[in-house]
């Protein structure tokens, strides 16, 4: 079976690894002219450490990544208002948690292609899909090249899904009325004496700091926003300085250390939960069939998720291809939708702008159970996988 994958991010060359090491012949096109670092960092939860273990990666990311231990609530004065024990959430999961930089996550996924012999073929844009009298999808490249196979997976993103337009009819994201700065923040000297993530909340405004070394950070600075404008790299950190200027040291820290070429600025979209997944012989995966926003904490963790899925459902009804999308959707639209929702929910809360809301939302979250917090994160991180069964404390 020849299997296309449209995109190499997260979702694409780890879906691409899991197929291969089942022995399935595999290509990989990318838009973009080499491996894309674009975002500052992700955690590799509990969730997505089990998958990397499954598909012999786990060693290599802990390499490059910090174990964060616990996550930390705060206000935009400083004052503590919830703490979430990350080591027991570990326990509890039986995998660890990785903070890692996106850049230095990707190069490990792309050492592991390299190695299976996984060529990816970068410079290769995907501008239409159609469909062959025998309802066979074909990709069609910008240089007029087209991509015939068995399988057409879509891997590309959210933004502007080719594979999502083909399969639905439809590929525009949702804006939801926020933006995000991030950036990556390296210094020779220590900034951080503990591995703890804080989360700093304010009326309307959020700034979360998640260390990944004692040297290293990144970090993500967001502001309700009903309007999308232009985007000047030139102003980020006066914009940045303008929004957090009184709130705690550490966030002026990050703002300050951090070059503007370690800076980026997005205007935060998802999709709505979708029903169908698949069209002929094309499936959505990754942030082209379930974008949720990065309160989820959760969007590379579920591309993760979709490659070990994918790979042992289609290593088990290779001979039904329709069978297996319909397998593969099944075993992942709740789990997913669950968490866009949730984002979404989060999001909604954090970037009200009303006052007494947000003071009464701080009430809350000191008063909350970070125990079973814990307890309710890890069963829902963990369904559908079977974690219990292969745990790595």
């Amino acid at each position: 079976m020849k299997i296309a994958i449209l995109g190499a991010g997260v979702g694409g060359i780890s879906t691409a690894i899991a197929l291969k090491k089942k022995g399935f012949d595999i290509e990989v096109y990318e838009k973009s002219s080499n491996i894309n670092e674009r975002g500052a960092g992700i955690v590799c939860w509990p969730n997505a450490s089990f998958v990397l273990d499954e598909l012999g990666m786990l060693d290599d990311v802990k390499k490059v990544s910090g174990a964060p231990t616990e996550m930390r609530r705060l206000t935009d004065k400083g004052e503590t208002i919830g703490s979430l024990n990350l080591l027991k959430l570990n326990e509890t999961m039986g995998y660890p948690s990785y903070s890692i930089l996106r850049r230095d996550l990707m190069h490990v996924l792309g050492g592991h292609a390299k190695k299976l012999g996984i060529e990816i073929r970068y410079n290769a844009e995907v501008k239409s899909i159609t469909t062959t009298p025998d309802n066979l999808a074909q990709a069609h490249l910008q240089n007029s090249k087209t991509i015939k196979a068995d399988v057409i997976i879509g891997a590309d993103g959210r933004m502007n899904s080719v594979t999502r337009q083909y399969v639905l009819g439809n590929n525009k994201p949702v804006y939801q009325g926020f933006i995000n700065w991030v950036g990556i923040c390296e210094s020779p000297k220590e900034m951080f004496s503990e591995m703890a993530v804080c989360d700093y909340w304010g009326v309307g405004e959020r700034f979360g700091i998640v260390p990944v070394s004692p040297q290293k950070a990144y970090w993500a600075g967001a502001i309700a926003s009903v309007t999308l404008a232009e985007r000047n790299p030139e102003t980020y950190k006066s914009e940045l300085f303008s929004i957090f200027e009184h709130w705690p040291a550490p966030i002026q820290m990050m703002i300050e250390k951090t070059s503007l070429s370690k800076m980026n600025k997005i205007y935060v979209h998802d999709h709505d939960p979708i029903k169908r997944w698949h069209r002929n012989n094309v499936l959505l995966m990754g942030d082209a069939a379930h974008a949720p926003l990065p309160t989820s904490g959760q969007g590379a963790c579920q591309a993760l998720e979709d490659a070990w899925h994918l790979a042992k459902i289609l290593e088990s009804k290779m001979t039904d291809i329709n069978k297996a999308f319909q397998s593969f959707a099944s075993a992942r639209s709740d789990k997913t939708a669950g968490i866009t929702l949730g984002a979404r929910k989060l999001a909604s809360s954090l970037f009200n702008t009303d006052a007494a809301f947000c003071l009464e939302r701080n009430l809350n979250s000191k008063m909350m159970n970070y125990d079973d917090m814990v307890t309710g994160m890890a069963n829902a991180w963990a369904s559908g996988l079977g974690m219990d069964e292969h745990a790595k404390h």
